[in-house]
């Protein structure tokens, strides 16, 4: 044999794969509920927060758009910084095959990054006094 499964396609491993998964999922599952019923439950224990305050009924408290506002405007620039890391790496190599037609690439995206940001300001979604 050449190292392979032996007659299998390539789509055994692939089905080897799928039923070692799903034995493993279906063994932690039945061990979990074994286990769990072996250990004792009390009220503390089924209160959704061990943290020492005890959970008040009620509605809760209303948070302001701002704060959601905010929180996807830090998701969005987070993002963008993340696909410099890819530009970053491919530099050198990229910069050898096309030239400094890749350094393009990042001031056209830095542009339009800095454009969304200056939108973001004079919309004031950066303002916490308003």
């Amino acid at each position: 044999m050449d190292g392979t499964l032996g007659s299998l396609s390539g789509y055994g491993s692939l089905l080897i794969h799928i039923v070692v998964c799903v034995g493993l999922a279906l063994t932690m599952w039945i061990a979990s509920t074994l286990l769990g019923r072996i250990g004792t439950r009390t009220g503390v224990k089924d209160v959704a927060y061990e943290c020492g305050m005890l959970p008040e009924p009620g509605p809760q408290p209303r948070f302001s758009v701002k704060f959601y506002l905010v929180a996807m405007l830090f998701i969005l620039f987070d993002i963008e910084i993340v696909f410099l890391y890819p530009w970053s790496v491919v530099y050198r190599e990229y910069l050898m095959q096309y030239g400094i037609g890749i350094l393009w690439t990042l001031v056209i995206f830095s542009v339009i990054l800095f454009v969304g940001y200056i939108y973001a300001i004079k919309k004031g979604a950066l303002d916490w006094s308003r």
